[in-house]
């Protein structure tokens, strides 16, 4: 099982962030919002945990959207 996560920096908006989250990763609003303010207050929150082939693809979804919006948000994987 791998984590995936959501890395801080200064030019994505917390709602950008909020909606990957909604959209990507089926979050309700409220679980967004506190990840949302994970990503902001620690400079990284936690999305999930899945097997390898969902959390890449969660990851390459999170980059094709952002870069689509002109945001420089970063996604990453780790073993869980």
């Amino acid at each position: 099982m791998y984590r995936v996560l959501l890395h801080n920096d200064d030019y994505t908006t917390m709602e950008f962030v909020i909606e990957i989250l909604i959209v990507v990763f089926k979050r309700s609003m409220e679980d967004a919002t506190h990840i949302m303010l994970d990503v902001h207050r620690n400079g990284i929150g936690i999305c999930g945990t899945y097997p390898y082939e969902v959390a890449e693809t969660k990851v390459e979804s999170v980059e094709v959207l952002a870069r689509m919006s002109d945001f420089p948000l970063k996604c990453s994987m780790e073993k869980a």
